[in-house]
């Protein structure tokens, strides 16, 4: 993945993450804007956005890290 899928993938996450959303549907969510994208692939992203974005948002950036170590975890 290159930094402009990154960058797609990780604008699309933090425009459709909502506080009540589950890992799981965040993944199907992500999943329908960029279909090619591997979890591990949306994992990156969601960490690239938690970086990015940490000052802003707060409740998006906190789902996005449960998401994210979630994934990690789950991909060890």
């Amino acid at each position: 993945m290159d930094a402009a899928e990154l960058q797609a993938i990780s604008d699309t996450l933090m425009r459709i993450v909502t506080p009540d959303m589950t890992p799981k549907q965040l993944l199907k969510a992500a999943r329908k804007e960029h279909p090619n994208a591997s979890k591990k692939d949306i994992a990156r992203a969601a960490f690239f956005s938690i970086i990015a974005n940490a000052d802003q948002d707060h409740g998006k950036v906190k789902n996005l890290q449960a998401f994210a170590i979630a994934e990690r975890v789950d991909g060890s």
